[in-house]
């Protein structure tokens, strides 16, 4: 059965549930929406890379920060079709876009997007992307353009919110959201572990994405990747039990969704990947970045997948059910 109207005190003792029991109950879940041993496979590319306004405390690509990375305006379309070509030849089945922006501008850089998503979809794969916050008739335009998904992450709880980012609002996330929603569009929106935040806040942010009607469809569970230069550079990543934690109630909480795990992943193990898949994750980045984070090499993926039996999901899908 599906829930929407999961209360905050029910995601809380699911969360709190002693972790066996928990990854047992997830493991079931899973098992029953989805098949073992099946895992979507996504590339992310960076399209626009730095000079981003906004002022996230995680973030390279701010300018307020001195992080080193370097600043490229967006890419031309042949770039971004040649790199969705060769991660499609890699066994990627869904390629994000990620440009550096605060929000979509009416202008010839979003008309280059656009006609990225179109010759990226012709390759027969599904295409997301990231651009920062949409109106209804962006979101609208890129649907039309044949974009599969929007990512757009709510990071963390509404009363954590603004100790990590003060240049938006909460409410901004959930109105682009929403615009996405209402475009056509799946939804891709999850959160950050490792921000400072507290076991209520993670509590907050899955009871926020339970309770959206539908849920969104791909839901990632970040883990911190400390940035030199920025606010979080000497902030603990989560460890992996707790990562484990949060795919796990995501599960239970949204048993349709994939559950993807997504930065952070190059630092766990092989045996604590494993125990993530095992908890309900299903979807994972393949490639040597996440935009400008680090992630697990090709051969070491390849090598995972081999060992457990692991066979990447088809593009589309997900929309076989419905």
């Amino acid at each position: 059965m599906i829930r929407y109207d999961w209360t905050l005190s029910e995601v809380r003792e699911i969360y709190h549930r002693p972790l066996l029991s928990l990854i047992m109950e997830a493991a079931a879940v899973h098992r029953q929406f989805h098949k073992p041993g099946q895992v979507q496979t996504c590339t992310l590319l960076s399209i626009k890379t730095g000079g981003c306004p906004e002022d996230c405390a995680y973030c390279a690509q701010s300018v307020r920060y001195q992080t080193g990375v370097q600043v490229h305006r967006l890419l031309d379309v042949e770039v971004v079709v040649e790199a969705a070509r060769q991660a499609k030849e890699a066994g990627a089945t869904r390629f994000c876009m990620g440009a550096a922006w605060r929000e979509v501008r009416n202008n010839r850089d979003f008309e280059r997007v656009l006609e990225m998503v179109r010759r990226v979809r012709a390759l027969g794969l599904e295409v997301c992307a990231t651009l920062g916050m949409l109106t209804p008739e962006q979101a609208l335009a890129l649907k039309e353009a044949g974009l599969t998904a929007y990512n757009h992450n709510l990071d963390t709880s509404e009363s954590y919110y603004s100790k990590v980012i003060t240049t938006r609002k909460y409410e901004d996330r959930l109105h682009t959201l929403a615009a996405a929603r209402a475009a056509g569009l799946r939804l891709c929106s999850g959160g950050i572990l490792g921000l400072g935040e507290s076991d209520e806040d993670r509590i907050a942010l899955l009871h926020t994405l339970a309770t959206m009607q539908p849920h969104p469809e791909s839901v990632p569970i970040n883990a911190l990747v400390p940035i030199e230069g920025t606010p979080l550079a000497d902030a603990e990543p989560p460890s992996v039990w707790e990562i484990v934690r949060a795919i796990a109630t995501a599960r239970i909480l949204m048993p349709q969704s994939m559950i993807r795990l997504a930065a952070g992943r190059e630092r766990l193990s092989p045996a604590e990947q494993a125990l993530c898949f095992v908890a309900g994750a299903n979807s994972i980045f393949l490639g040597e970045k996440l935009l400008t984070a680090p992630n697990a090499a090709p051969t070491e993926d390849a090598r995972l997948f081999t060992l457990l039996g692991i066979e990447p999901l088809p593009a589309f899908a997900e929309t076989l059910h419905e």
